[in-house]
C-alpha cells in the first residue's frame, strides 16, 4: 500500500481498456492512513504516499476515481489530545460517549455520541477535507450492527446517517459502501443512508490461505446472497459481495472456471465488480472475461436476480420486464453435473430464443425448458427473450410452522415478520432436536419443496424425507427475524410423507413453513451428500466445528489406529456401476485415507492441504454395488486429514 504501486494499478487499468466497460475507481483499503492532522482528521500516510494529493490527480487525468477506506469513531490518540474540531468552538471530548467506549467492530477508534453538539460538524468536517481532496468512494469498515458484532452498545447507524448527511453536504457525488456483514434488520437505514453493502464476510484469505481466495469462500457467497437477494435494486442500493480475485494466474486460488463462476453471480446478483487482484499482472483470458460487455450488461441491469432453486445446482433468475430474462445455472459440485431449467418455474412456457453470454452464442429456441452438463465448479449465463405461453398453474399446499410436530427441545415461537406468525427454533445440536411436517400428495414423484427460513450467519439444515438419504440445505442470511425463500426438489411417495427438519451437529436456521409445489415431475438433485459428521465414527474419530463446511461441521481425529474411521453405511445408487465421488477435506501438508468400498481392499488416497480450517475437493472414481454401500475412511498407520463430506454422482461415469 504506496503511492509506487497504487500508480501503477491505475497506469495499467488505464492500458488495459477496462475504463470504456465501465470500471472506473481505484480504491484504497485499510493502509493508506497516517497521523490525524490538528483537527483530529486521518491524513494520509506521509512515509508511503509522499505526493498523495499529486496522485490522486494522476489518477484523475486517467480518467478514473479515487477511493478511501474509513472505520467509524475518532482515534484513541486524537480523543486523547483533545483537538479542536475544524469550524467550530467545539473539542473532540465534546462530543464523545463517556465514559469511553469502542467505536466500531474493530474497536480501534473511540465511540462519538451523535446527540451531541459537534458530532455532526467532525463528520462533515472530514467529508469536507476529503471532498477537496477529490475523493469520488469511501469504504466504511466494521459496522454494526453487523461484521459478526451485533451489540447494539457500538451501534454505528448513526456514524453512516451522519456520514451520508455530510456527503449531501459537500455537494460531491461520493459511494459509499458499508461493511462487513451487515445486520438486516436494519435494512432501512442502509438503504437510506448508503449506495452499497457488504452482505457477507471478507472473499480474501488474508493470511489463511497462500492464495487471494479460495473456493469455499466464493461458495459461502451463494449461501449469503439468499437472504438478501430481494433488497437490492436503483432505490434501494446494491447488495455487495465484496472483490472478485480473478486474472492473476496461480495467486488467485481459484481455478479459471471457478473465476468466471464467481463473475456469473457477481453479475447476476448486480453486485458491485471489484478487481481484487494486480491489474498489472491480468492475464489476457481475464482481460477478455472482465470486458465482456454481454456479461456487464447482466450486472448493469438495474433487476438483481433470485434463486429460483437452490441446493449444489442452483439457478438464478432476473426478469427485465419486457419479456426477457437473465438466467443463471451453476454446478456447486466438484464432479461434472447435468443443470437443467424448467420454463414453467419461471413463468412462461417456452423461449424463441436462447444466447450464452460468456461465448455469445445463440442457443437457438427451446420449449418446455434448457439443460447443460457444466464442469465442477462451472456456470452458465443466459439471456433468455421472446417467452411464450403461460404454464399451467402448479398446486401448492402450504404448511406453517405450528403445523410440525416437535421433538427435543425444538419450539414454536410467535414471529410478527412470519408468513405463518410462528416460527420453529432450536431444531439442533443433538439427533433428538427435530421438527416433522406430515405432507401428503396424490402420486409418487419429484415435487419443489420451498422451505421458509431465517439465519444470522452460515447455517444448515439436514431434511429427512421420509426414508431417503439425508439433503444437505447449506444457508446464510443477515437475520434471524426475516424469512427468505429457498426451493429445493424432494422424492415424495403417493400418500402420506414424512419431512424432518433438523441438524445432529450443529443448530439449522429457524422455519417459518414450507410449501410443497408442483405435480410430482420436477426435476430431481443429481449428487446425494454425506455428511461425515453424521456418518458412523470409530475410536477417537469425533465431530468437529467447521465454518466454511457443508453442514458447518466435519469429522475430526481420524487414523492413527485401525478403529479411528469414519463409515458411510447406507451409500445408496440405482444400479452398479462406476460413480464418480467428491471427497470434501481439509489437511495441513500431507496426510492420506484408506478407503474401504463394501468388502474390498482399502485403497490409499493422499491428500495435501494448507489448513484445517478450509475443505478441498478431490474427485475419484468409486465401484458400487446396487442398492446400500459401505464406505469407510481411516488410516490405521498415521492420521488421516479431516473428513467434511463425501457426494455421490447420480450416474454411471
Amino acid at each position: 500500500m504506496n503511492q509506487q504501486n497504487v500508480t501503477a494499478q491505475s497506469d495499467a487499468m488505464k492500458a488495459s481498456g477496462l475504463g470504456a466497460h465501465g470500471y472506473e475507481y481505484i480504491n484504497l483499503d485499510a493502509g493508506w492512513t497516517g497521523p490525524s492532522d490538528q483537527y483530529g482528521r486521518p491524513q494520509f500516510n506521509a512515509t508511503e504516499f509522499p505526493e498523495f494529493l499529486d496522485m490522486v490527480r494522476h489518477i484523475h487525468a486517467n480518467g478514473q476515481k479515487v477511493g478511501i477506506y474509513l472505520n467509524p469513531g475518532v482515534g484513541a490518540g486524537d480523543v486523547a489530545a483533545n483537538y479542536q474540531i475544524f469550524g467550530t468552538n467545539y473539542h473532540l471530548k465534546d462530543i464523545m460517549v463517556m465514559p469511553l467506549t469502542c467505536a466500531n467492530a474493530f474497536c480501534d477508534a473511540q465511540k462519538i455520541d451523535f446527540t451531541k453538539p459537534g458530532s455532526q460538524e467532525y463528520i462533515d468536517s472530514l467529508i469536507d477535507l476529503y471532498a477537496s481532496w477529490g475523493i469520488d468512494f469511501i469504504k466504511l469498515d466494521a459496522v454494526t450492527p453487523g461484521s459478526y458484532n451485533d451489540n447494539l452498545d457500538i451501534n454505528n447507524i448513526p456514524d453512516v446517517k451522519a456520514m451520508h448527511q455530510a456527503i449531501v453536504r459537500s455537494r460531491r457525488p461520493i459511494w459509499l459502501t458499508l461493511s462487513w456483514a451487515l445486520d438486516e434488520d436494519y435494512l432501512a437505514d442502509w438503504q437510506q443512508n448508503s449506495n452499497a453493502r457488504r452482505v457477507g464476510g471478507d472473499v480474501e484469505c488474508e493470511g489463511d490461505c497462500p492464495f487471494l481466495t479460495e473456493w469455499e469462500r466464493v461458495l459461502l457467497r451463494f449461501y449469503d446472497l439468499i437472504g438478501w437477494e430481494r433488497a437490492a435494486g436503483p432505490r434501494l442500493g446494491w447488495n455487495d459481495l465484496d472483490s472478485l480475485e480473478v486474472g492473476n494466474g496461480a495467486t488467485d486460488g481459484i481455478t479459471d472456471t471457478e473465476q468466471q463462476t464467481a463473475m456469473t453471480l457477481w453479475s447476476i446478483a448486480n453486485a458491485p465488480i471489484y478487481v481484487g487482484g494486480d491489474l498489472t499482472k491480468l492475464t489476457p483470458l481475464w482481460k477478455k472475461m472482465l470486458t465482456n460487455d454481454e456479461v456487464l450488461a447482466v450486472d448493469r441491469s438495474g433487476h438483481p436476480g433470485v434463486q429460483v432453486r437452490g441446493g449444489y445446482t442452483p439457478i438464478w433468475v432476473s426478469d427485465l420486464g419486457d419479456g426477457s430474462y437473465d438466467v443463471a445455472l451453476f454446478n456447486l459440485n466438484a464432479f461434472p453435473s447435468r443443470v437443467s431449467v424448467d420454463w414453467s418455474s419461471l413463468g412462461f412456457a417456452g423461449a424463441f430464443s436462447v444466447r450464452d453470454l460468456w461465448e455469445h452464442t445463440e442457443l437457438g429456441p427451446t420449449l418446455k425448458g434448457f439443460a447443460r452438463e457444466l464442469p465442477g465448479h462451472g456456470a452458465l449465463l443466459l439471456r433468455v427473450t421472446g417467452t411464450v405461453g403461460r404454464p399451467a398453474a402448479q398446486p401448492i399446499r402450504v404448511f406453517g410452522a405450528e403445523t410440525a410436530s416437535r421433538y427435543g427441545n425444538a419450539q414454536l415461537s410467535d414471529c410478527s415478520t412470519c408468513a405463518s406468525g410462528h416460527k420453529l427454533t432450536f431444531l439442533g445440536i443433538g439427533a433428538a432436536n427435530f421438527a416433522v411436517f406430515n405432507v401428503p400428495v396424490d402420486k409418487d414423484g419429484v415435487y419443489d419443496l420451498e422451505v421458509d427460513s431465517m439465519t444470522s450467519g452460515t447455517r444448515s439444515f439436514i431434511i429427512n424425507v421420509n426414508d431417503e438419504p439425508a439433503i444437505t440445505l447449506n444457508l446464510s442470511g443477515g437475520s434471524t427475524n426475516l424469512p427468505f425463500p429457498t426451493t429445493i426438489p424432494v422424492r415424495l411417495k403417493k400418500g402420506m410423507n414424512t419431512i424432518q427438519f433438523g441438524n445432529p451437529a450443529s443448530y439449522p436456521p429457524d422455519v417459518d413453513r414450507i410449501l410443497v409445489s408442483g405435480r410430482g415431475n420436477a426435476i430431481p438433485s443429481r449428487e446425494t451428500v454425506y455428511e461425515a459428521e453424521l456418518a458412523t465414527m470409530g475410536g477417537t474419530a469425533i465431530p468437529v466445528f467447521c465454518g466454511y463446511c457443508s453442514g458447518v461441521s466435519s469429522a475430526g481425529n481420524i487414523g492413527g489406529a485401525a478403529q479411528s474411521s469414519v463409515t458411510f453405511t447406507d451409500v445408496r445408487v440405482p444400479v452398479a456401476g462406476t460413480y464418480l465421488m467428491e471427497i470434501d477435506y481439509m489437511t495441513a501438508g500431507t496426510r492420506s485415507f484408506f478407503i474401504t468400498v463394501n468388502d474390498g481392499s482399502p485403497q490409499e488416497l493422499d491428500l495435501s492441504g494448507y489448513n484445517f480450517g478450509t475443505p478441498t475437493s478431490t474427485v475419484v472414481p468409486v465401484q458400487l454395488q446396487k442398492g446400500s454401500n459401505r464406505i469407510e475412511f481411516g488410516n490405521p498407520y498415521n492420521y488421516a486429514p479431516n473428513l467434511d463430506s463425501i457426494t455421490i454422482q447420480s450416474r454411471i461415469f
